[in-house]
């Protein structure tokens, strides 16, 4: 939590409700699986290999799919 939320929130809550929303905000968290980030390192980079031949920010996108291209060009009278 950002300090001007917490600064904030604690104006309103006291701070036995703070502890309280804490604990369950940590019960929560418990619950997510982990894995080792050499496991997941090597995961993540394959699938990111995988996935850069459809990726427009590496590949560029055809011209006659680009939604931002000019459409034409702009003339003044």
């Amino acid at each position: 939590m950002t300090r001007s939320l917490q600064g904030r929130m604690a104006q309103e809550l006291s701070e036995k409700e703070l502890l309280r929303m804490e604990v369950e905000q940590l019960k929560k968290e418990v619950r997510n699986s982990r894995a080792p980030i050499s496991k997941m390192g090597k995961e993540i980079k394959d699938y990111v290999e995988a996935q850069a031949g459809n990726d427009p920010l590496l590949k560029g996108i055809p011209e006659d799919k680009n939604p931002f291209k000019e459409k034409g060009a702009c003339m003044i009278n």
